[in-house]
Formats: C-alpha cells, sequence, structure tokens
C-alpha cells in the first residue's frame, strides 16, 4: 500500500449514537470540575487514512506528510502509520509473554491486582465508567505499566510497577516495548505540533515526567454482546495525549463517525493505530478530533492488543495552544483530572478521593 492510501471502511451498525459529551464532569475531593473539550470538526469518515511515517522518523518534516497528517487528525481522529521503527519482533515477544501471563491462574495474578497508581492487574469483567451513562462491563483483562518511581505524597500517580512472581520475561518484554514505541511517540509528537502550525517542540515540555501508561490487553471471544454497555469496551474516547496501538489479527476496534455509524478498523499487518485523546483536541482548540470507539471480539479467538496511553505531566496546566480565550477556556491541571477519571473508570483500583 503507498503513502496516503486509505483503508475503506464497511458500516458495522448504525446506533442512536453515543457521543462523548461535551461536558465532562469529574469529580473532585472538594468540587466538581467541569471540562467543556473545544467542538472538534469531525466529519462524516469512513475509512482511516494509512501514513508513511519513514520520513518523520528519519527527521526530515516532509510536507505532504505534514498535511495529511492533519488531514487525519482533523476529519478522523485515528490514523494507521507503518514505517514507524518499531520491530515487530518486539511486539510478537510482548504478545507471546503477555499470553502466558492472562493464562496464570486467577489467585496468582489477583496478588498484583491494579492499584491507585494505575499499574498492575486489571481482572476480566471489571465495572468500568462507574457512576456514568456509558457505565458497563467490560469483557477484557489487563495488565497496566508506567514509568517506575518512587512513591511520593506529593505525585500520588507515581509509584513503583508491580510484576508477576516467576516470569521475567514479561517484564524484559514490557519494558523493552515502552521505551521503542514511546521512541514512536516523541516522534509523532513533533509530527503533531507541526501539522498544528506550532513548533515543532512544542509538546516537548509537556511530557517531562509523563504519566504515560503502557497496557496488554486480552480479550476472550464475544460473539453475541448483549448490549452497548456489555461488550469487550465500552464506547468511550481516551483521556490523554494520544494512544499507539497494536491489534492482532482478530479485529474488532470500531469508530464511531458524526451519524453514529460504527465502522471497523481492521488489523494491518507492521502497522500500528493512532487515535487522539481528549487532552490533544483541547490543545488543538479543536482542531483535531478525539473520536469514540469501543472493541467487541467477535472472531471465536483469543484477542490480544498493546496500546500505549501517552499522557503529559501530572504537574502541567491543560488549555488550548491556538487561538486561547481566558473568558471561555478554563485552565486545568492534568494530574487532577486523569486522576479523578481514572478513579471514575477503574473503582476496582480504589483511588482515594
Amino acid at each position: 500500500m503507498r503513502f496516503g492510501q486509505r483503508v475503506f471502511l464497511r458500516p458495522v451498525e448504525k446506533s442512536a449514537g453515543y457521543w462523548y459529551k461535551s461536558l465532562l464532569q469529574l469529580q473532585a475531593s472538594t468540587r466538581t470540575l467541569i471540562m467543556t473539550l473545544p467542538q472538534s470538526r469531525r466529519l462524516d469518515f469512513s475509512e482511516i487514512p494509512i501514513l508513511d511515517v519513514g520520513s518523520l522518523v528519519a527527521g526530515d518534516d516532509d510536507p505532504t506528510l505534514i498535511n495529511a497528517l492533519h488531514r487525519a487528525c482533523a476529519d478522523v481522529g485515528f490514523l494507521y502509520v507503518r514505517n514507524h521503527g518499531v520491530s515487530m519482533a518486539l511486539v510478537e515477544t510482548l504478545k507471546e509473554s503477555a499470553a502466558t501471563f492472562f493464562a496464570a491462574p486467577m489467585a496468582e495474578k489477583m496478588k498484583i491486582v491494579i492499584d491507585p497508581r494505575i499499574q498492575g492487574y486489571l481482572p476480566l469483567g471489571y465495572r468500568s465508567y462507574e457512576g456514568e451513562d456509558r457505565a458497563g462491563t467490560s469483557h477484557q483483562e489487563g495488565f497496566w505499566i508506567g514509568h517506575d518511581r518512587p512513591l511520593n505524597n506529593d505525585a500520588l500517580l507515581d509509584g513503583p510497577n508491580q510484576w508477576p512472581d516467576g516470569q521475567p520475561d514479561l517484564r524484559r518484554a514490557m519494558l523493552l516495548y515502552f521505551d521503542a514505541v514511546e521512541s514512536l511517540a516523541r516522534v509523532l509528537m513533533r509530527g503533531f505540533a507541526l501539522a498544528l502550525g506550532l513548533d515543532e517542540h512544542r509538546f516537548a515540555d509537556f511530557f517531562k515526567k509523563p504519566l504515560t501508561r503502557l497496557k496488554v490487553n486480552h480479550y476472550p471471544p464475544q460473539n453475541t454482546p448483549t448490549a452497548d454497555n456489555d461488550i469487550g469496551v465500552v464506547p468511550h474516547s481516551d483521556s490523554g495525549g494520544f494512544t499507539i496501538l497494536w491489534q492482532d489479527n482478530c479485529g474488532g476496534l470500531e469508530i464511531q463517525n458524526k451519524n453514529g455509524e460504527w465502522v471497523g478498523a481492521p488489523p494491518l499487518e507492521e502497522t500500528f493505530v493512532i487515535n487522539l485523546g481528549n487532552i490533544m483536541q483541547i490543545w488543538s482548540n479543536g482542531r483535531f478530533s478525539s473520536t469514540p470507539h469501543r472493541v467487541i471480539n467477535r472472531s471465536n479467538r483469543d484477542r490480544f492488543s498493546i496500546p500505549l496511553f501517552v499522557n503529559p505531566s501530572a504537574d502541567i496546566g491543560i488549555r488550548p495552544l491556538i487561538d486561547f480565550d481566558s473568558n471561555h477556556s478554563t485552565t486545568f491541571n492534568y494530574g487532577t483530572y486523569q486522576r479523578d477519571l481514572w478513579r471514575q473508570t477503574f473503582p476496582v483500583a480504589k483511588i482515594p478521593a
């Protein structure tokens, strides 16, 4: 497939429509923070662009690529990237190690159950998005790590990673993968900045001590979901900057256009799926889109995926970087926002109020 080629998607189904609310209400310990997402220009897409980012990886800011990146982020909020510089051998090694981990007895996995810093094992069938109208049961189990840091009372989302006993291959594979894909994330940050007409290093200061999380996912087969809130992953938009996703060949990822149609995002060999999060939509002042998506594993096989959630540092203030209007836009602390959202999303983590 050539640079700029697109994958045409078959609408999976049309629903009444799930749209991520323009008002995201987060319960903080002493107040309710109401964050208004800038209106995006999400279009009636039925295809996802495929971009060859080899020149960007090599440090060449090709204007044709930057323009294509802008269109993908503005019109869809999702794109495939190829020639990204990440070894597929790292991916396969991590997938195999993850499969071994998920096959372990539940009692062993629960020894490292997810903690208040969102590091550790997330059990199958957890109740997600508690307290919101999109609450549901996710037919997925996962294992999370972040940057390994000491516990810090002034940085409540910092802490050491948890690792299962007797599985050194998983630890080695996750750390190597984390390092490689985070390097790709820095390349994409530069591309996003240039696509917005900003200095190429504009995002770098926001990621000096990032809350980035790596997760490996396992989805058992699910042929007949009973409702929109009883599927692999319930409809949502990612909360942070952006996500770099590897998915196996089972498929199941679906994204929603403005008409409420769910369209499949099929796996393509040697590519990653990139999707933008709420923070990037805010930074771009709505020029880029954070698009709703979900996962349903209809393959009759065990599905595995590996997302890297690229999140900024906890101590930064979030506001639009373009055409900022202090009379109508609010600056808020990212760490507070992410912690409160994780508390809602993962009650099993027992994040204190």
